[in-house]
C-alpha cells in the first residue's frame, strides 16, 4: 500500500487529515487559517478585497543631468521650448513624457507628434499598404516613447478617440491646434520654411516642444533651418532654447564617447 493511499485511510470518512505523524521539524505544513478569530491577525489571504497592497506602475520621471532638468523646467514654464543636444539626450523621450503627464491631468485635451519622413541616408523604397502603413517606419521612434509611458492597449484607444495624434510635418499645414501639446521631433531634418510654418501652429492654451540635433541631419547643411530658428527664438524672452550637451547623454557610456570623435 502506498504512502498517499496510508493517509487517505487514516483520514476518516470526515476527510480530516490526520498530522499526528508530522513533526514540528517537517518541511511540509498547514497554511495557517485566517477565517473566525485569525482573520483579526492580518494574515496574507488570495482574494482582492483582503490585499491592500498598491498594485498600480508608472515609471517617475526624473532628470539625470543638469541640462534635463532644465529642459524640464522648460517645458512646465514655457509654451514653446526648442531642445537642441546630441543623440541619446533624451528630448524626445522628456518630451513625449511631459505630453502624456499633460493629458493625463487634465491639462490639455490631445497630444500632436509629429515628425518629418525624410530616409536616413538610404531609401527604402515603395511601402505597401495605407498611408499609414507608409508612414509607420518613419514615426516608429514616437510609438516607442509613447509606449514607454502607457501601454500600447491604451495607446491605441487613445489614438482611436483622437487624444493622440501622429502625424509626418507635410500634413500640418494650414492647422491651428489648440488646447494640445504639440511635439516637433527631428526637428533638424525640417527646412527653415518647413519650421516656421510648425512653429505658427501653436493655438491656444497650447504646449509645444520642438526637438533635434543640428549636426546630426540627413538633408544638406544649407538646408536645415533648425540652428538659424533657434539662434533667431534665443531674443525672444518667451521661448525657451534648451542647449544640451554630450555630459547630458544618459545611453551607454560609449554613445558620448564617440559623439565627441565623430
Amino acid at each position: 500500500m502506498t504512502k498517499r493511499a496510508a493517509l487517505k485511510r487514516q483520514s476518516g470518512r470526515d476527510g480530516a487529515f490526520d498530522t499526528r505523524g508530522y513533526g514540528e521539524d517537517q518541511k511540509v505544513r498547514r497554511l495557517p487559517s485566517h477565517s473566525g478569530a485569525g482573520a483579526s491577525r492580518g494574515g496574507w489571504s488570495p482574494h482582492p478585497s483582503n490585499d491592500d497592497r498598491e498594485q498600480g506602475y508608472l515609471k517617475t520621471l526624473k532628470p539625470k543631468s543638469e541640462g534635463q532638468a532644465e529642459l524640464l523646467n522648460a517645458i512646465d514654464t514655457s509654451n514653446l521650448t526648442v531642445a537642441l543636444g546630441p543623440a541619446g539626450t533624451g528630448k524626445t523621450y522628456l518630451a513625449v513624457a511631459k505630453a502624456v503627464e499633460a493629458l493625463e491631468a487634465g491639462k490639455v485635451g490631445r497630444i500632436v507628434l509629429s515628425r518629418p519622413a525624410v530616409e536616413a541616408g538610404e531609401s527604402i523604397g515603395f511601402l505597401p499598404g495605407a498611408m499609414e502603413d507608409k508612414l509607420a517606419p518613419y514615426l516608429r521612434p514616437l510609438y516607442d516613447a509613447l509606449s514607454d509611458r502607457l501601454s500600447m492597449k491604451r495607446v491605441g484607444a487613445l489614438m482611436a478617440e483622437g487624444l493622440i495624434e501622429i502625424a509626418p510635418v507635410g500634413y500640418m499645414r494650414g492647422r491651428t491646434l489648440n488646447n494640445a501639446f504639440i511635439v516637433i521631433d527631428e526637428a533638424q531634418n525640417c527646412t527653415y520654411v518647413q519650421l516656421k510654418m510648425l512653429l505658427t501652429r501653436l493655438g491656444w492654451h497650447s504646449t509645444m516642444v520642438v526637438t533635434g540635433d543640428p549636426g546630426q541631419t540627413d538633408l544638406l547643411p544649407s538646408l536645415s533651418g533648425l540652428g538659424d530658428i533657434a539662434t533667431r527664438l534665443e531674443a525672444v524672452p518667451e521661448i525657451s532654447v534648451v542647449r544640451l550637451a554630450e555630459g547630458d547623454i544618459v545611453r551607454h557610456p560609449l554613445v558620448a564617447s564617440m559623439i565627441g570623435v565623430l
